[in-house]
């Protein structure tokens, strides 16, 4: 017999308490994902990366983005046009440090990611600029990825 999720809580939705998210994140990862912080350009990982594969949420591992749809955007943080569905990602208005900026949030969990600007290449025009940090890159061909 199944335990039904408690009323209003999306069964689909990643839940853990504040200790339990410090328990399995990096003080870094859990300063972008979870307060909503940013890496300094340049510096996360996979701002260059070449690799093919799967970029997964690092908090909860929800698939994200894939590497045919990330492009050099000359911003140092990862760039994609498009996310793997729609449905991974949602977004909210951002009105932090005296900006307007559309936040964009791993759907399972809420874990902040990054931003999405108008400013990005065909087929979408969009440019979703992540953190580094926020993501964890599933190569395809397994761990080496064939690199």
């Amino acid at each position: 017999m199944s335990n039904p999720a408690p009323s209003g809580i999306d069964p689909a939705k990643v839940v853990k308490s504040d200790t339990e998210w410090r328990s399995c994140l990096t003080p870094e990862q859990y300063r972008i994902t979870r307060q909503a912080g940013t890496e300094r350009a340049f510096t996360g990982p996979y701002w260059d990366e070449k690799r093919a594969g799967l970029y997964a949420c690092v908090a909860c591992g929800a698939p994200l983005f894939r590497s045919e749809t990330k492009y050099n955007s000359g911003t140092g943080w990862p760039s994609f046009f498009s996310p793997v569905s729609p449905e991974a990602v949602v977004t909210h208005e951002d009105t932090s440090h005296g900006m307007r900026r559309i936040e964009v949030r791993c759907a399972a969990c809420e874990s902040h990611l990054g931003h999405v600007f108008p400013d990005g290449p065909a087929p979408t025009g969009l440019r979703f600029c992540m953190n580094g940090t926020a993501l964890s890159l599933k190569p395809d061909g397994g761990e080496n990825g064939g690199a």
